[in-house]
């Protein structure tokens, strides 16, 4: 019995009870102030990552369009249409792949026509989206927030149907919500930016090592205040930025420049961007070598690492959010399954070539054997 069928029986008074769910304690500093729990102020760390950092805006879109674009296997052509179709211009499944990624929830809303069928599924904001808990502790219905204004949406229907697909990854620490790679990419985007101003500054500031203006008094004592003012707009005004690199300096009686260099330690921050970013790709579970990073020597070929992107990390999350909603549609669509269709990877294509190889070397199997093996329908004629 799948959990939607229980929780159906649940209501309903029937046999299968649930077991009632602790609710749990979640530390304040994970959720912004004011928002739907969203986790490491998912607002801003979503800005940061996917709309100012390159790496981590690569990885979350190479995961996520590659599980948009995946063919699916032809089951039922119509629950394949309402998962094919798109929820507010966006592609459902690149969309939810990308919210779990970012966040760690997807929340599908089951939009019913007048017949109470399935019409459309939309992918709706996790960050605004707050599970409201029952005297159980499960999840009784979902509130989603726009500003000062708030939609309850019951987990069921009268017809003890789905009103909204929860899909989420897994937290040890959390009953309702699910922790997203994005959490734990956070502190690595951090760094990565940061050295990213660091570059920029230096460009900014004739793109070497700063140095110092050494002033020798002589006699004559230090500068006054009028004096320092007038210098350093001076130098901000004709000697900073990319356009007067190199340009020559013109001191006045008693100073003396000082060129300074950064000691190797110092000037560590591209290694240190180059770790950030390999850490950006491991969270996200994407390959560093498929987003341009150097130094990987785990993947041997481009190819390879292709590979183990989809069999890592593209398939078992399909995988997640197919089946989530496969049992979401269980009730108008039993017999039907979501799958990614294998054969049509282009990625796969070694590999199921190789077990095609040796599937039709084994004399032992009789033909319907090898066909099962294949994922192939097993002939119905038979002598």
């Amino acid at each position: 019995m799948s959990f939607l069928q229980t929780l159906a029986a649940a209501f309903k008074g029937g046999a299968s009870a649930r077991v009632p769910l602790a609710r749990t304690f979640t530390s304040p500093w994970l959720f912004a102030e004011g928002s739907a729990r969203a986790p490491f102020e998912y607002n801003g760390a979503v800005k940061r990552a996917y709309v100012d950092n390159p790496v981590a805006q690569r990885a979350v879109r190479l995961v996520a369009e590659g599980i948009g674009g995946a063919p699916l296997l032809p089951t039922d052509e119509r629950l394949a249409a309402l998962v094919r179709a798109t929820s507010a211009g966006q592609a459902l499944l690149e969309t939810l792949a990308a919210q779990l990624l970012l966040h760690g929830n997807a929340y599908v809303q089951v939009v019913k026509d007048g017949t109470g069928r399935p019409a459309e599924l939309f992918a709706l904001r996790p960050e605004r989206v707050s599970v409201i808990a029952g005297e159980d502790g499960w999840p009784a219905a979902y509130a989603y927030r726009v500003g000062e204004r708030s939609l309850t949406i019951p987990v069921l229907d009268e017809d003890a149907s789905p009103n909204l697909i929860h899909i989420r990854h897994f937290h040890p620490g959390d009953d309702h919500y699910g922790a997203g790679c994005l959490a734990a990419a956070d502190q690595a985007v951090a760094v990565h930016n940061a050295a990213s101003d660091w570059n920029r500054a230096l460009l900014e500031n004739a793109a070497r090592p700063s140095g110092a203006l050494v002033y020798d008094p002589g006699d004559g004592g230090g500068l006054s205040a009028d004096q320092f003012e007038r210098l350093k707009s001076e130098l901000s005004a004709a000697y900073s930025g990319m356009a007067n690199a190199g340009r020559p300096l013109l001191l006045e009686g008693g100073l003396k420049w000082q060129a300074l260099s950064l000691s190797p330690a110092d000037m560590d921050f591209a290694g240190l961007k180059a770790a950030a970013a390999r850490d950006i790709a491991l969270a996200f579970g994407v390959p560093p070598m498929l987003l341009g990073l150097p130094g990987d020597a785990t993947y041997a070929k481009y190819r390879e690492a292709n590979r183990a992107l989809w069999r890592l990390t593209l398939l078992p999350l399909a995988s997640k959010i197919l089946s989530a909603i496969g049992e979401g549609l269980e009730t108008w669509f039993p017999q039907a399954a979501l799958a990614i269709d294998l054969d049509r990877v282009p990625a796969l294509a070694e590999d199921r070539e190789r077990l095609w190889s040796q599937v039709s070397a084994a004399d032992f199997l009789s033909a319907d054997e090898k066909r099962a093996m294949l994922g192939l329908a097993v002939s119905e004629n038979k002598p």
